[in-house]
């Protein structure tokens, strides 16, 4: 029997999934919510509430004292948790974690009688950890892309444009307004690499995944960048930890866990990585040929990439694939808010999003187009001041902005992702909208391939898991097949003799949208 635990320490939760790997079943889950679980820390959604100036921040003490309170339920739970082999984990990108020079001999010496939280916390040089929301550092970013030669520049060398939530830049605004704490400061972890410290007991490496998310990493030689580096803050080299291979084995678990949990001494804990990457393993995507596109307030796009090939227009990311090679993250920032800001102005149910609805109106809507940022969007930058409607005679009717408003979407989508290089044999459909066949339908017709809906929940975790169990020799194929299947009759193929039609409202669409960006630059 060969058990495995994975690990999500996510914005609003830590989740726990344990696998059984020869029976190809999931042996139990578990989650805590910060805000319902842990009230006392005062942040109901994952984070602090009301930072000022796009400052956002969380609480590193409550990652912590979450992850106690996962493994007393799991225990509670009758989990046999000596049979677990070993432990990999997948931490909310860009989350950094600052600490002292004494963090590493702590780890070394936790007390199971003591409470893990009062251990950490006077190893703590920065209180709060700012996480993936925070907007806070436009000036730091412009800073280190001057230093450097530049935003193209920047992207080149990490995979990403100097990007306000990314760690780097986070960093510099630390040892910029607190000189003091920066000094004290002995190493810089990850949200990943410090729940995989506290875990293993040492000092956890970063790995490529959650590392390239760092503008700090150079893609071509798997690196920390030393041109990035220094132009991010001083002494910063020395307060990295060591980037770590994909998938390695930290060592064995912390002895506070077993004797606080029961876990067996010769449990093995893998080089944790971040959510994005994770999920990417977790989808069954993390072999070159399939995308995942995932379907929430903002929409994703993802896929493994065989090469660390950069988006020309900055507007994509490029990480370290956990399984070897890379993978690439496109976020547009509208996804269900503008499908649902389209449901409220008629009053439809998602009914009219249905192939029964969409029937009322042709493939290509007659050249009726709508640039569905209701919000700035971010791929590509642009801020139309709301949604841009072309090629309607009079007021607009439901069934046709419905249309107009997925058609948009995955010319967006498709526009956007042609610079990864990749032609891929079919899309995973993720995500709360994926279950609607005439979405589906129309992403399936847009890209020109089939669509396979995956019901696959908590992927991030599912994927630490998987991890876990690669490092323990069990094959990724078996894994893939056992914890990534398609729903049973989920396909959905491209609809015949539309492919000029599409081709040719790319082409219209492209023109429209290059009219409202120039128009609001």
């Amino acid at each position: 029997m060969s058990i495995v635990l994975g690990l999500d320490s996510s914005t609003q939760g830590i989740s726990a999934v344990i696998l059984n790997t020869d029976e190809g079943r999931i042996v139990s889950e578990e989650t805590v919510r910060f805000g319902e679980d842990l009230p006392a820390f005062g942040q109901p959604s994952g984070f602090i509430p009301d930072g000022e100036n796009g400052e956002v921040h969380a609480d590193p003490l409550m990652w912590v004292e979450a992850l106690n309170l996962l493994m007393e339920r799991l225990k509670a739970q009758g989990c046999d948790l000596a049979s677990v082999e070993a432990i990999c984990g997948s931490g909310q990108q860009h989350g950094s974690v600052y600490l002292d020079e004494g963090f590493r001999a702590k780890l070394e010496s936790l007390q199971a009688g003591q409470s893990l939280v009062a251990q950490i916390e006077p190893h703590l040089t920065r209180r709060t950890s700012p996480i993936w929301m925070d907007s806070s550092t436009s000036e730091e970013c412009a800073e280190i892309a001057a230093a450097v030669g530049g935003t193209e520049e920047v992207c080149r060398r990490s995979g990403s444009i100097a990007i306000e939530r990314f760690t780097g830049p986070q960093i510099r605004k630390f040892a910029k307004e607190d000189p003091e704490a920066w000094g004290r400061t002995g190493v810089v972890h990850l949200v990943s690499s410090f729940i995989a410290s506290v875990m293993a007991g040492r000092s956890a490496g970063i790995d490529p995944g959650d590392g390239a998310g760092m503008n700090l990493m150079n893609l071509a030689d798997g690196a920390w960048d030393e041109g990035l580096v220094t132009a991010t803050a001083p002494g910063l080299m020395e307060k990295l930890p060591p980037l770590a291979k994909p998938g390695s084995v930290i060592g064995e678990i912390a002895g506070f866990f077993v004797e606080r949990f029961g876990f067996s001494t010769g449990c093995k804990v893998v080089t944790f990585s971040g959510d994005n990457p994770c999920s990417l393993v977790g989808m069954g995507a993390s072999s070159p040929g399939k995308v995942v596109v995932s379907l929430g307030t903002s929409d994703t796009l993802f896929a493994a990439m065989p090469e660390p090939r950069t988006d020309p227009n900055g507007y994509g990311h490029v990480f370290g694939n956990p399984m070897g090679g890379f993978m690439s993250l496109i976020c547009f920032k509208n996804g269900s808010l503008a499908r649902e800001a389209v449901k409220e102005e008629f009053g439809l149910g998602w009914d009219a999003f249905e192939p029964g609805g969409l029937a009322e109106t042709p493939v290509g809507n007659e050249g009726r187009m709508m640039l569905p940022f209701f919000e700035s969007e971010i791929t590509p930058r642009v801020d139309t001041g709301g949604a841009k409607y072309a090629g309607w005679e009079g007021a607009r009717d439901a069934a046709s902005s419905v249309r107009a408003v997925l058609e948009a979407q995955f010319t967006n989508m498709r526009l956007h992702f042609r610079w990864l290089g990749v032609e891929p044999e079919i899309i995973l459909l993720t995500g709360g909208a994926s279950q609607n066949d005439g979405i589906a339908q129309i992403v399936a017709d847009v890209f020109g391939k089939p669509v396979s809906r995956l019901s696959v929940t908590g992927s991030a975790g599912l994927g630490a898991a998987m991890q876990a169990a690669a490092a323990c020799g069990v094959p990724l194929a078996a894994l893939e097949e056992a914890f990534c299947r398609p729903e049973e009759g989920s396909t959905l193929v491209p609809s015949d003799g539309i492919r000029e039609t599409y081709d040719e409202f790319e082409q219209a669409f492209a023109e429209f949208l290059q009219g409202a960006q120039s128009a609001s630059n």
